[in-house]
Parts: structure tokens; C-alpha cells; sequence
């Protein structure tokens, strides 16, 4: 009883502290509220630059969407083709003439992939430096880093490009919403999101005085002279999490300078990632290819996240069970307060998703499933294999 009643003090403890104190990460209300008829005094130029490996599929899609922008400014669009076997680059180019837009649309093809160099932050590397070496074309004030799955509202850059400039912003990234549609989708997909608030609050990554830094890859645009400041994307070339480890540098930078600038993430429902994740296995991949990076390679920090997970999600129900076996009705009290506090906590991510109320109750459970993948990702680089995407494999220990 007392074991039992401890570990609930300790599950019941962080949650208060994760409602309360943890930058109320959980609200969910870092939204872009921009209308779609903001307008700038003078409308700074952009070019977007979109890697893109296989994803002939996906681009029939999404460029459209990307090319379609309700934007005033100078805009173009680059796309780098890495090393694609299925014909990304025809299939981009028939997309943008059947599309009939006057955004103007570059492909290149990217050059075979180098030692300490991800696959993806190689080929946007190449984009950055052919838009930088081009003589023919102005240099553009802002990039947009994007995904070849991403498709984007039609107002997307407009209210991005507000945001930055009325803000005297260096970086705007929004988490994109990424695909709910099949039953492992809306099981595991907003807790992932969920999870990633929680790692990095979005309201703690937007203040210019917090150390906290985070960006989303789907979605980031990025003022060139900022990035070029911090030494372009070559300075995060080694991160598989590369997206989180631009915003720390982008903020850092902008820290060292008085603290103009700075970086600003939110959610929207405007911009929908098309990646499909049908299965548990394709959700697993994804998750434990990065998960044991968070922990930065550590054995003790992985010990210390299996541990917390357990505590923090897992004890509730446990303690319900166990409570409702025992006949301690005192301790299901707890355990189902407890329990509460959790669904309280994860509701608003699941409305974000438009999901039943029911699928906020499914946390501990979800946590479970993502304690396993976080092990799984621990042994992956044990095995010479957590770097694995899309075809490649990266040696985790190049990319520390």
C-alpha cells in the first residue's frame, strides 16, 4: 500500500508540474493568427527549396499547393532531386506544367552523398548554394525549407512572411499536421506531436529570453542572412534531427545579439503533411529511428526516460487495476484522479486532430507503445542501424 501510494504521490506530482510549470505545452495554442489578407509595406522575396528522394507520388500532391501560393512578393521554388530512382524529377516538372502557375520552378539534381552529410540536409545544401551562386536571379531575402510530402495552404507563405517581418523574426516553423487517417494513425500520430511539445514547449521556444530552441522541418522559413550567419546548413550537416538543432542556432545567434531576432514555432491546420503511416511498423520506424538522438546516445538518460515514461504514465492505470483488485478504493480514487490529470492534458492535441474525446483516455497505453520504441531505438544503434531512412543508413556515431 504504501510502494503503491508513493508512486502515485510521485505520477500525480509530475503531472501538476507538466500542467502548471512545463510551459503549458499542452494547450496547444501557438497558432499563426495572421489573416490571409495581411499585407507589408514592401513584400520580401523568398525561394523555397524542397529534397526530395522518391517522392514522385507525393508531388503530384503537393507541389501544386506549393506552387499555387497567394503571395505578392517574388517568389520561386527549387526542387533538388536526390539521387531518385523513380523519376521524381519528370514527374515534377509534368506537375508544374499541368499546374500552368507563373511560380517558376528550378530542378537540379544532387550531387552523390559525402561522408558526414544526411541525405536530406545535403540536397538542401546544394539548393541553398545553386539559388546563392545564381547570377541571373536577385538573392532572396527568405528561404522556405520544406518537404516534398508538405502540402501547403494557399495563403502559407503569405502569413509566414508577415509573421517574420512584423515580428523581426529569423526563423517562423510551424509543426505541420501530419496524417490521422487509419487506426494506428490515430492512435499513435497526435501523441507524437504531443510528445514533441512536451520535449520542447512551443511557448518556452518563442520567448527570445528562454534557452529552449526548436523548429519543425516540415515547414521553416528562414532569413538568408540569419542562416548564413550561423554558417548556412552546414552547420547542423551531422543532425538527424537537424530541424531542432537550425532553430537552436538561428536562437542562438540571435541571443548573442541582444536578442533581436529569434525564431517563433506554432501549429496550424493550414499545411498537411500527405506521409502515410498505414501500420505500426511504419509509425515504429520513424520513431525509433530518432528517439535515442533526444537522448543524445546516452545509456544513462535512455535508463532515466524508460524509467520516467513508467512513472508517469504507466502507474495510473496500474493503480486502478490494482486498487480495483484489491478492493482499495482509496487508491482507484487516486490512480483515476491521476489518470484525469493525463487525459485533461492530452485533449487538446487530440481536437487538433478532430478525434473522439475517447482517444485522450488512450495515453497510458499510447506512452507504452513509445517506451518500447524508444528501447528499440537504444538497440538500433546498438546494431549499427538507427540512422536507417529512406535507403540510407547513417552511422550514429558520425552523427552525435
Amino acid at each position: 500500500m504504501v510502494i503503491t501510494l508513493l508512486a502515485l504521490g510521485l505520477s500525480g506530482l509530475s503531472w501538476i508540474y507538466l500542467l502548471a510549470f512545463r510551459g503549458r505545452f499542452w494547450r496547444c495554442d501557438q497558432r499563426l493568427a495572421v489573416s490571409n489578407k495581411a499585407s507589408l509595406p514592401q513584400w520580401p522575396s523568398i525561394c523555397a527549396i524542397v529534397p526530395a528522394r522518391n517522392e514522385a507520388a507525393m508531388l503530384t500532391q503537393s507541389l501544386p499547393g506549393l506552387l499555387a501560393q497567394n503571395y505578392p512578393g517574388s517568389f520561386r521554388v527549387l526542387l533538388v532531386d536526390d539521387q531518385s530512382t523513380d523519376g521524381t524529377a519528370e514527374v515534377a516538372r509534368q506537375t508544374a506544367q499541368r499546374c500552368q502557375h507563373e511560380t517558376p520552378l528550378k530542378i537540379i539534381t544532387a550531387q552523390p552523398l559525402p561522408q558526414g552529410w544526411s541525405g536530406k540536409l545535403w540536397a538542401v545544401h546544394q539548393g541553398i548554394e545553386r539559388v546563392l551562386q545564381d547570377d541571373l536571379q536577385p538573392l532572396p531575402d527568405y528561404f522556405l525549407l520544406t518537404d516534398a510530402d508538405i502540402l501547403h495552404g494557399h495563403s502559407t507563405l503569405r502569413q509566414l512572411a508577415v509573421k517574420a517581418e512584423r515580428e523581426h523574426l529569423d526563423l517562423v516553423s510551424l509543426m505541420v499536421l501530419l496524417r490521422c487517417q487509419s487506426f494506428w494513425e490515430k492512435l499513435l500520430i497526435p501523441a507524437f506531436v504531443f510528445f514533441f511539445q512536451k520535449l520542447y514547449p512551443f511557448p518556452w521556444v518563442n520567448q527570445s529570453q528562454h534557452a529552449m530552441a526548436a523548429a519543425a522541418g516540415g515547414c521553416i522559413l528562414v532569413r538568408r542572412d540569419a542562416l548564413m550567419a550561423v554558417g548556412g546548413i552546414e552547420i547542423v550537416r551531422k543532425a538527424l534531427i537537424d530541424d531542432c538543432a537550425l532553430g537552436a542556432a538561428i536562437k542562438g545567434a540571435a541571443s548573442a545579439r541582444d536578442g533581436k531576432g529569434g525564431i517563433w514555432l506554432g501549429l496550424t491546420t493550414d499545411i498537411v503533411s500527405l506521409r502515410p503511416y498505414p501500420s505500426l511498423q511504419t509509425i515504429w520506424t520513424m520513431v525509433a529511428r530518432t528517439a535515442f538522438t533526444q537522448l543524445h546516445y546516452s545509456f544513462s538518460l535512455l535508463l532515466v526516460s524508460l524509467l520516467s515514461m513508467v512513472a508517469i504514465y504507466l502507474v495510473p492505470p496500474a493503480g486502478v487495476l490494482l486498487g480495483w483488485a484489491t478492493g482499495q478504493w482509496s487508491v482507484v480514487a487516486i490512480a483515476a484522479l491521476i489518470w484525469g490529470l493525463m487525459t485533461v492534458a492530452y485533449w487538446p492535441t487530440v481536437r487538433l486532430y478532430r478525434l473522439s474525446p475517447l482517444w485522450a483516455f488512450a495515453l497510458p497505453f499510447i506512452a507504452a507503445l513509445y517506451t518500447l520504441m524508444t528501447a528499440d531505438s537504444a538497440l538500433r544503434h546498438l546494431q549499427g542501424r538507427g540512422g536507417a531512412w529512406k535507403g540510407r543508413v547513417y552511422a550514429t556515431d558520425a552523427i552525435k
